[in-house]
Formats: structure tokens, C-alpha cells, sequence
């Protein structure tokens, strides 16, 4: 079987597992009773503010990518747009490599340099969400009985830490020592065929080529400071909907669930999260004492914000740009492969 539908089967299965689990827990009578009371003023505000962190995305992207050359926001914002929605609707995160192949084709652009920024960009949402959860840690009072999930946070977070600072001293050493890198990489495909080293070797030095964050102090401080309005911006549409249902938690609980969810989504799951991100959503509410229909409630609200607008907003810049999901998939496949 194929890593892909490995990939997809898998996280299929752990989706409806855990769906069966809150399904379980669920009063549909109350259920409809609680979505009936909510107040879609603030549904209003939190895809507001969901779409606000998508732009703020796409300004952080420009900086990273401004080493390149400097890209336009109307190029970078549709990019995101589509990488995000193709991660609600295929599997393996495959959004990620969807979004670097639009925007490298938009601006003719070299793919492996473009896919290499995102992961400078995802490093900064880990260390983000590290001091995000360090903030909690200090600040948040969670009721009495949750010692245990507070030890379960920091051990995720300590993990979490340590993933990150391998990635990035083995991007350091890749970066520092590329010519032992691709050396060392060709003696490694001597078993596969000559046009294998042939088109991985190039598109691996590209790869490396787009490792780079501006030097400038201005630039710098562009992401970092973007990537705590991008956090920010994300957490707030968690607070509008426990508003929205006449909940007021302070805002350290929303930014407490969302860092809960940042976790949920890196387990294997089927495409947009199911299962996982309910599950995560409906832990941080009941660690409140909410009852289980309401937080069953509020999960589904929060994720459908983040869930059906941006797919309704992707599918437009797809049909704005004039390509097909189809061969977006396959040439992300295709360009995943090789990364």
C-alpha cells in the first residue's frame, strides 16, 4: 500500500473513532437547543478574524521569501488561501505542498525554493505555539483536578521543543555544509537509476538554496512581530464563539484550547481534522466544566469557522486562477515526492 493512502486510511480511522467517542456523549436534542441560542453576530467576527490571520500569513510569507526577490501580496494571499483549503479537503498536509507550487507557477518561481520557506515558516508557528504555551502554563488557572492535563501540556510542549531544535540544527548543517550535503546524497542514490540522482540532487540544492531568512533587522522583526498577530489573530475566534454561546472564559482558556488543537492536528487524521480536532476542542471546554453537549456544541462551531469559509474562499481563487484541484493534487504529489 501506498504511504499516501497508508497516510489516508490511517488518519480515516482514528477520524471515526474519535467521532464515535464524542458522538457518544452527545444529547441531540440539547445539541440543537445550543447551536439554536448562538449568536451569529460573532460567527460573523470570527471569520473575520479567521481570514485576518490567512493575510497576516501571506505578509509574514513575503518577508520570508524577500531574499527571493519581494512578492505580491495578491500572488501570496490567494497561495495560502488554497493551501489551506486543500488541507481541509486532502490528506498528508498535502495543502502545504499545493500552496508552494501556486505561487510558484503565479510568480515563476522555483518550487523546492518556494516549499524551503515554508518550512522556515512552519518553525516559526512551533516556536510561536512554544511560547504561546509557556504564557498558559504561567498565567492560566485550570481547575482544581487538571494537574494532570497541565503535566500533559508541558511534556507536550518540552517534545514538541526538542522536534523543533533538531529540525532546525540539521537545517543548520544542511545549509552550512551543502556540498558534503548533496555529496552525500549522491552516494546514497548510487543503488536507483542514474535519473533518479539526476532530477533529486537539482531540486535538493534548490531546496537548500531557499534556506535562507533575511538578515536585516527590519525584516526580521516583520516576521516575528506578524507571527505573533498571526497567533493571535487565530485564538480570537475561539473567544467570539464562547461569547458568541454566552461563555466568558478569559482569554488565556482560548489561547489554553488553541494550543490543544495545534497538537490535535499533527496526529494522523482524515482531511480538515475531523475527529481530532473536536476531540482536542471538546477537552480544553470540559477542563472548564462545561457540560458535554455544550462543548460538543462549541467545537463544532469553532472548527466549522475554520472548515467551510476557507474552502468556499479557495475554491474561488481556483476558479480565479483557472486550474483544477486534480492536477493541483497531482503535481503537489508529484512535487512531495521529491521534497
Amino acid at each position: 500500500m501506498k504511504r499516501s493512502s497508508l497516510l489516508f486510511w490511517g488518519g480515516s480511522g482514528i477520524s471515526l473513532l474519535l467521532l464515535v467517542v464524542l458522538l457518544r456523549k452527545i444529547d441531540f436534542h440539547s445539541l440543537a437547543e445550543a447551536l439554536r441560542r448562538f449568536d451569529l453576530r460573532y460567527l460573523v467576527a470570527a471569520i473575520l478574524f479567521t481570514f485576518l490571520s490567512y493575510w497576516l500569513r501571506a505578509v509574514r510569507w513575503r518577508y520570508l521569501l524577500i531574499h527571493e526577490r519581494p512578492v505580491r501580496l495578491s500572488s501570496l494571499y490567494p497561495s495560502v488561501i488554497i493551501g489551506y483549503m486543500a488541507n481541509n479537503l486532502f490528506p498528508a498536509r498535502l495543502g502545504e505542498f499545493i500552496r508552494a507550487w501556486v505561487l510558484a507557477e503565479r510568480e515563476q518561481m522555483q518550487a523546492p525554493a518556494v516549499f524551503a520557506s515554508l518550512v522556515i515558516d512552519r518553525l516559526f508557528d512551533g516556536f510561536s505555539v512554544m511560547v504561546m504555551l509557556a504564557g498558559v502554563l504561567l498565567t492560566l488557572q485550570l481547575p482544581p483536578g487538571m494537574e494532570q492535563s497541565a503535566a500533559v501540556l508541558r511534556a507536550g510542549g518540552v517534545t514538541t521543543l526538542i522536534f523543533y531544535s533538531v529540525v532546525i540544527a540539521s537545517l543548520v548543517l544542511l545549509k552550512v555544509r551543502p556540498v558534503a550535503t548533496l555529496a552525500l546524497l549522491g552516494k546514497l542514490l548510487k543503488p536507483f537509476p542514474a535519473a533518479v540522482a539526476e532530477k533529486c540532487i537539482p531540486l535538493v540544492g534548490s531546496f537548500l538554496g531557499g534556506l535562507h531568512v533575511s538578515r536585516r533587522s527590519a525584516d526580521l522583526m516583520a516576521v516575528l512581530g506578524s507571527s505573533l498577530l498571526i497567533w493571535l489573530s487565530a485564538t480570537l475566534p475561539i473567544y467570539l464563539v464562547l461569547v458568541g454561546f454566552g461563555i466568558h472564559l478569559p482569554l488565556t482558556a482560548s489561547f489554553f484550547i488553541m494550543v490543544l488543537l495545534v497538537f490535535a492536528v499533527m496526529v494522523p487524521a482524515a482531511p480538515g481534522y475531523i475527529g481530532t480536532y473536536h476531540l482536542a476542542c471538546y477537552t480544553g471546554l470540559a477542563a472548564f466544566g462545561l457540560p458535554d453537549t455544550e462543548s460538543v456544541s462549541i467545537a463544532l462551531v469553532i472548527h466549522g469557522v475554520g472548515f467551510f469559509p476557507v474552502i468556499l474562499a479557495g475554491l474561488y481563487h481556483v476558479w480565479s486562477q483557472g486550474v483544477s484541484l486534480a492536477s493541483m493534487r497531482k503535481q503537489a504529489v508529484s512535487d512531495g515526492a521529491h521534497q
